[in-house]
C-alpha cells in the first residue's frame, strides 16, 4: 500500500512551488510566497475552486491568490469588515442590534441601530476605536460547522428569531458560523482568517445612522472621498417603507408569504407601487411643461429601461401629453467609425460611438417645430440607415432611452430647462437578515441571465463571462452621472428573486464545472437557496406590462410603441 507523502506542494502562477506539512493552511503558503503587501490577498483559488485562506491543504494544488481588486476578494473583505463591526458593536453598544441596510456608491454600507436613535459622537468614536483595537490584536476569525438543529437553537437562544426562521428552510444538515472574540454569527460567504487583514475602513455619521466605509474594488488600497447621496438615501427609505406596507421586511417574510398563498397579493401590491412611482414622475414632467420637451432615461444593464420608457409614455399620455420614444442606439455612428478601446476592440459604450452632433441638431429642430428624418441603426450591417420623418407640436415630449442619457455632453447645446433626466436601476433592499445584504448587482445579473437565455440565445456562462466588461462600462459611462438626474426610479420588485429563481437555477446548473463562470454560478446558486421559488401558477399573476416581463417574457409592451402624432395644416397625422 502506497503511503501518503507527509508534505504537500503549492504551485503559484509565477511558477514557484512551495512545500509544507499536509494540512497546512493556504495562508501559510501565501505568506511564504511573499507577495507584494499592496496586493491585499484575502483568499485563493485552489485548483479552480474558491477557498478561504484558513483552508488546510491536503493535496498538491495550484493556487491563484485572490485580492481585494477582484469581485470575490472585495466581497470577502466587506463581509469580514461587517463582522468586525458587529463584534465591536456587541461590546460598545450592548443590547443593541446594528442593521446593515444598503450600500453607498463611494464604497460603504449604511447602517442603523434598531432603537432608531442616532449614535452620538462618543459612541461612534468608541465603535471605531474598538474596531481598530480588534484589528491590531490580530484575532482569529474561526469558522464553525454546526449541526442545523444546534444552530437554530443557538439563534433562538440569542433572541435572533429572524435568522432562526431563515435557516429553518435550509436543506443541508449543517450551518457554518463564524466566531470572533467570543461572538458567533452567520454570514453568507467566506471570511478572512484574522482581523489584521481589515485595517482599511472608517466610520462616519449619515442621516439617522452611520456609514461603514471600505475600499472599492477599483481602488483597493484607499478609501474614496465621502459623497452625500440624498436622492439615493431617500429612494432606499421609500423602498424600506414599501416593504413595511407589504409586510415583507426580509427574505423570511417573503418566503412565508409565498408558502402561505399570499404570492398574488405581494405581486399586485409591488406592481401597484411601481405604478404609483410612474404616475408621480409623469405628473412632474407635466408640471415642467411647456419648458420640458425632452425626457432622457439612463441606467445600467437590466434595469428595465425599455419597459420603463414605454410605461412612462402611457402615463405621460394620461397627462394629455403626446410622447415620442426614440432610441439613442439609432444615433450610433457607422461601425467603421466607432472608437476603439485599448485592446483594439470597438468601444460601443463610449459616448463617441454616438453621433452627438446629429442628435443635438435633430432635437433642436424638433423643438423648433421642424421636421426631421430619424435615423435607424442596422446592427447586422453596422450602418446607420434612414428612418421615418418626424415633426412634433407643442403638446409633444420626446422620450430618449440610452446609457448616455444623463451625460451632460449629450444635451450640452440644448436649453437646460428643456431636458428632464431620469435614472433607473434595481435598488434592492430586501436583505437575508440584518447582517446579510442582497446586492443590487446580483439582482440585475440574474435578470440578464434569464433574459439572455430566452431572448438572445446566450447561455448563463456567456452572460457571466461578459458581466465584468458590462460593469466596467457602467462605472465609466453611467454611474458618474446618476446624480444629475431629476428623479430616480427604483425598478426592483420585492418578489422578483423568488420569481427569477424558478427560471435562473436550471440555467446556472448548466455552467461547465472547472471554469471561472462556474465559480460565479455556484455563488448565485448558493444565494438563491434562501428564496422560496414561486410556482408557474404564481407567475401568471405578474402583470403583462410589468418591468419583470422584460426578463421573464410575456410582456404586452414588447412590440408596443405609442403612435407618433405631428401637427400639419390638415390636422393631426400619424406616423405608424
Amino acid at each position: 500500500m502506497t503511503q501518503l507523502r507527509p508534505t504537500v506542494q503549492a504551485r503559484f502562477p509565477d511558477g514557484r512551488v512551495f512545500e509544507g506539512p499536509r494540512g497546512t493552511p493556504i495562508e501559510q503558503f501565501v505568506l511564504a510566497a511573499d507577495l507584494p503587501q499592496e496586493e491585499r490577498v484575502v483568499a485563493s483559488l485552489m485548483n479552480g475552486h474558491l477557498r478561504e485562506l484558513c483552508f488546510p491543504l491536503q493535496e498538491d494544488a495550484d493556487l491563484i491568490p485572490v485580492t481585494t481588486a477582484t469581485n470575490d476578494g472585495a466581497r470577502i473583505y466587506r463581509r469580514s469588515l461587517s463582522f468586525l463591526m458587529i463584534v465591536a458593536a456587541a461590546e460598545v453598544l450592548p443590547d443593541q442590534v446594528i442593521t446593515i441596510l444598503h450600500s453607498m456608491p463611494f464604497g460603504g454600507y449604511y447602517c442603523e441601530r434598531d432603537d432608531g436613535r442616532r449614535l452620538t459622537d462618543d459612541e461612534l468614536k468608541a465603535l471605531h476605536q474598538r474596531m481598530r483595537e480588534l484589528v491590531e490584536a490580530d484575532l482569529p476569525i474561526d469558522n464553525i460547522r454546526m449541526p442545523l438543529e444546534e444552530a437554530l437553537a443557538f439563534f433562538k437562544e440569542q433572541g435572533d428569531q429572524e435568522k432562526a426562521d431563515l435557516f429553518a428552510r435550509r436543506r443541508k444538515a449543517y450551518l457554518t458560523l463564524y466566531e470572533l472574540n467570543g461572538v458567533r454569527d452567520y454570514f453568507h460567504g467566506f471570511m478572512v482568517p484574522h482581523t489584521r487583514y481589515l485595517d482599511l475602513f472608517d466610520l462616519c455619521h449619515y442621516n439617522n445612522g452611520f456609514i461603514l466605509q471600505f475600499p472599492r474594488r477599483s481602488w483597493p488600497h484607499v478609501l474614496q472621498p465621502f459623497e452625500d447621496e440624498p436622492t439615493l438615501a431617500q429612494l432606499f427609505q421609500t423602498y424600506k417603507d414599501w416593504l413595511t406596507i407589504m409586510g415583507v421586511g426580509n427574505v423570511t417574510a417573503l418566503n412565508d408569504a409565498i408558502a402561505n398563498g399570499r404570492s398574488r397579493e405581494v405581486i399586485l401590491v409591488a406592481e401597484a407601487l411601481h405604478e404609483r412611482q410612474l404616475a408621480s414622475i409623469a405628473r412632474t414632467i407635466a408640471n415642467r411643461r411647456p419648458a420640458a420637451r425632452l425626457v432622457t432615461i439612463s441606467g445600467p444593464t437590466s434595469a428595465g429601461k425599455t419597459t420603463f420608457a414605454k410605461r412612462l409614455a402611457l402615463q405621460v399620455m394620461a397627462q394629455g401629453i403626446y410622447p415620442v420614444i426614440i432610441s439613442l442606439d439609432d444615433y450610433f455612428v457607422n461601425r467603421q467609425d466607432t472608437p476603439q478601446d485599448a485592446n483594439g476592440n470597438y468601444d460601443f459604450e463610449s459616448l463617441e460611438a454616438v453621433d452627438i452632433a446629429l442628435f443635438q441638431d435633430h432635437m433642436r429642430r424638433l423643438m423648433a417645430g421642424e421636421e426631421v428624418v430619424l435615423p435607424r441603426y442596422n446592427f447586422k450591417t453596422g450602418l446607420r440607415e434612414q428612418g421615418s420623418p418626424l415633426q412634433i407640436g407643442k403638446d409633444h415630449v420626446v422620450v430618449v432611452e440610452g446609457i448616455h442619457g444623463l451625460n451632460p455632453r449629450l444635451t450640452a447645446n440644448l436649453p437646460a430647462s428643456s431636458t428632464f433626466r431620469i435614472f433607473i436601476s434595481a435598488f434592492t433592499q430586501l436583505n437575508l437578515d440584518k447582517h446579510n445584504r442582497v446586492p443590487t448587482t446580483d439582482t440585475r445579473l440574474l435578470r440578464r441571465i434569464v433574459r439572455d437565455a430566452s431572448h438572445r440565445g446566450y447561455s448563463a456562462s456567456q452572460t457571466i463571462a461578459r458581466w465584468s466588461s458590462v460593469r466596467r462600462g457602467e462605472k465609466n459611462h453611467i454611474f458618474p452621472f446618476q446624480n444629475s438626474a431629476d428623479v430616480f426610479f427604483n425598478s426592483a420588485l420585492v418578489y422578483e428573486l423568488s420569481a427569477l429563481k424558478l427560471l435562473a437555477e436550471p440555467l446556472l446548473l448548466q455552467v461547465e464545472s472547472g471554469t471561472m463562470e462556474r465559480l460565479e454560478s455556484n455563488r448565485l446558486l448558493a444565494f438563491l437557496q434562501w428564496f422560496e421559488p414561486m410556482s408557474p401558477a404564481d407567475l401568471q399573476f405578474v402583470a403583462s406590462d410589468s418591468l419583470l416581463r422584460e426578463f421573464i417574457g410575456g410582456s404586452i409592451l414588447e412590440t408596443f410603441l405609442p403612435s407618433h402624432w405631428y401637427a400639419t395644416e390638415q390636422g393631426r397625422q400619424r406616423i405608424s
